[in-house]
């Protein structure tokens, strides 16, 4: 089988390597779904895979010549390639209330977007698979205590088991791209539901992180936060130290207004 011609768009470099394509593919397990959305299939390098896999396959791009090739090629799908930007559609208006799996080789420009629109709708999303660009798929996957740990890293890990797969090189692409690639999967954790208030957690995670060099005495001056609770040692630490669980316990006290847990 030929590789798919395919030309750059919107910051994506498209794959041409067949066997990273079925790799990619072969993530998806279908626990908790039975439903595909594919973002930014470009020519279908990914799509011929999947569609071998469940016909309850949707792909949504903003290429109009692209679009146009896949509703051709895979005439059986005309009705569910959607030519929109993901960032911007709304997900059960177009998809409905089943949950989803979402598969792509992301363009980098707006993956982390990407990433975040997903942990808004994680109810519908208990699976998550794809291609980043490196350093952005080690962000997600990185651990506390190190400069990689940041927003990302805690936001998706409050709700997904996340895991980097493998490495993929530049070559494998056209045009090859000048960074390494690597693709990650996200399953969501049987109980992602949140113990805490979601909007101050969020703000919390966010501010910490702005400054992160700083403690988080410092950087989270703004916050109306009880002068006796910010006497407590975790601000005397900076926000790469500190879990998903910790920022978990921190907003729980916050919004208690006291530091009792």
């Amino acid at each position: 089988m030929k590789p798919i011609r395919a030309k750059k768009k919107l910051g994506q470099h498209f794959l041409t390597d067949l066997n990273i394509a079925r790799r990619i593919v072969e993530t998806l397990d279908f626990t908790n779904y039975k439903r595909v959305l594919e973002i930014g299939p470009g020519m279908g390098v990914l799509s011929q895979f999947i569609i071998s896999k469940t016909k309850d396959l949707y792909l949504i791009e903003v290429d109009k010549e692209s679009v146009k090739y896949l509703k051709e090629k895979y005439t059986e799908l005309k009705s569910n390639i959607i030519e929109e930007d993901f960032l911007k559609i709304n997900l059960k208006e177009k998809l409905g209330e089943k949950s989803f799996a979402i598969i792509g080789n992301f363009p980098y420009n707006i993956s982390t977007q990407i990433v975040f629109k997903t942990l808004n709708h994680r109810n519908q999303i208990p699976f998550f698979s794809g291609m980043f660009q490196k350093e952005v798929a080690e962000r997600i996957c990185e651990p506390p205590g190190s400069k990689k740990y940041g927003i990302l890293s805690v936001l998706t890990q409050l709700f997904y088991k996340t895991e980097l797969l493998f490495l993929v090189p530049p070559q494998v692409f056209k045009p090859p791209p000048k960074v390494d690639s690597a693709v990650i999967r996200l399953v969501r954790k049987e109980n992602f539901n949140l113990p805490c208030d979601e909007k101050l957690l969020f703000k919390l995670v966010k501010l910490s992180f702005q400054q992160r060099r700083k403690t988080l005495r410092n950087s989270l001056k703004t916050m109306n936060i009880p002068e006796i609770l910010r006497e407590d040692a975790i601000f005397d630490l900076r926000p790469e130290k500190l879990s998903g669980d910790d920022f978990i316990q921190l907003t729980k006290r916050i919004g208690h207004g006291n530091i009792s847990n």
